[in-house]
């Protein structure tokens, strides 16, 4: 059951709000004074604190309120606090409001007000809770992968990239084919290199790029070449399969394969041997095969443009590696990674970071960090670094933020309604407001 625990030495204040929070089946226990109210915080776990400014021994400074504010913040930095405050002590709870608490209300307060601030603010601490306790149990996942296979120092934080990497060492040890798919720059060569290392086999990783061979120089790329099978053919070489052999072949952007080379491709994978180009001689090769693709395969085969049968051989095992866009939480970990000690992130950089949509990806990424170190002064990145465009949300139309802005919003300021408004150029009330207005429990 949800619960909230009132510090009030006004006798009338803790019946009055039980009452009220009864309607939402929110339990209130209370305490009469600041020493009290953080000795039940140590025994009782509680979702929000609504504490009174004043007390007897300070009628009019708030100093005790201040002073309790900051015991609670110091001990459980994660609890909201709403400060009830007179008009006396109004500046104060601003000033509250600006280090940390998560809202304040006049008295005598509004109950609709009061109530829709509570609820909110207890399910985003759920939610904050949840979040906790999920980055917890994908820590520990990931230790454990770390401690079993070579992740070849890849950086993720998100449940989405947790279980891609989750699947590429599942599949790691199996013989089979695995196609890896995702947009430009998400790390799917990362994620070839992992199935690799961590697959047992002796061999090397050889890489083939499909879009930079040209169809009259696909089969001696792949196969070889005697001397002489063609002009400039000056000696015999290897192809990618023969220095693949024990190991594994890796088809960067199959797509882009011609399809006569796509018809060699599968010859081969359907018998393991081919011949050099002018050569009779038939050679048997046995290495691991992935794939990758930033393109939609199923679309090029409804067009012709790619062979059903070779998709259906490569595409075994599908490995989808997100785009950054879609896994947030790993953007400042992978900024600070590729920074290491040279530079530090102030916190508008930070902000201008999490805001981007990075249409590039990983890479997009890696190449705004690089340019930043360089223009930054003093080893730390400032948002002018970034070079980065304003984020829309900075510009638009108050009224139309929809639900995604606003919890980006709120995400990016911890929970406190204030400061997310402020973001947002909204005042406080006019966020609450347009909350309500589309239905929205933080």
């Amino acid at each position: 059951m949800r619960s909230i625990l009132i510090i009030d030495d006004n006798p009338a204040v803790a019946p009055a709000l039980d009452l009220l929070f009864a309607l939402r089946e929110i339990k209130v226990v209370a305490a009469s004074s600041p020493a009290e109210g953080l000795a039940l915080l140590e025994r009782v776990p509680v979702d929000l604190v609504i504490a009174d400014m004043n007390f007897t021994t300070d009628t009019t400074s708030g100093e005790e309120g201040v002073a309790l504010f900051g015991d609670i913040r110091r001990r459980f930095p994660d609890l909201p606090v709403i400060l009830l405050t007179a008009w006396s002590s109004l500046e104060t709870a601003v000033q509250l409001v600006k280090a940390g608490a998560a809202d304040y209300l006049r008295k005598p307060w509004d109950n609709a007000k009061l109530l829709t601030t509570a609820e909110n603010l207890i399910e985003l601490h759920e939610a904050t809770r949840e979040r906790a306790r999920a980055r917890l149990e994908r820590r520990q996942r990931r230790d454990s992968l770390q401690a079993t296979y070579d992740l070849r120092d890849l950086v993720f934080h998100s449940e989405d990239m947790q279980r891609t990497v989750e699947l590429a060492c599942r599949v790691a040890r199996a013989p089979v084919p695995v196609l890896i798919t995702g947009a430009n720059g998400v790390g799917k060569e990362r994620i070839a290199e992992i199935i690799h290392v961590n697959s047992g086999v002796s061999g090397h990783l050889v890489a083939v790029n499909c879009g930079a061979i040209p169809p009259d120089l696909v089969e001696a790329e792949l196969f070889g070449a005697e001397e002489g099978a063609y002009t400039g053919a000056n000696r015999a070489r290897e192809g990618r399969f023969e220095l693949a052999d024990g190991g594994t072949l890796f088809f960067d952007e199959i797509g882009n394969l011609s399809l006569s080379g796509q018809m060699k491709l599968l010859r081969v994978l359907e018998t393991g041997q081919f011949e050099r180009l002018g050569s009779n001689r038939t050679r048997t090769v046995k290495a691991r095969i992935i794939s990758a693709t930033n393109g939609d395969l199923p679309a090029l085969m409804r067009e012709g443009r790619f062979r059903e049968d070779l998709y259906y051989r490569l595409n075994v095992i599908e490995v989808a590696v997100p785009s950054l866009a879609d896994r947030p939480e790993d953007i400042l970990p992978l900024a600070e990674h590729l920074l290491g000690d040279r530079a530090q992130l102030d916190n508008d950089a930070r902000q201008m970071l999490l805001a981007h949509s990075w249409p590039g990806n990983v890479r997009e990424l890696r190449n705004t960090i690089e340019r930043a170190q360089l223009l930054s002064n003093d080893g730390v990145i400032s948002a002018a670094d970034l070079n980065l465009p304003t984020p829309r949300t900075s510009v638009c139309d108050p009224e139309e933020l929809d639900r995604s802005a606003i919890e980006a919003a709120l995400r990016a300021a911890g929970g406190v309604v204030s400061r997310a408004a402020q973001q947002l150029g909204l005042s406080r009330q006019a966020l609450y407001r347009r909350m309500e207005r589309i239905g929205m429990r933080v």
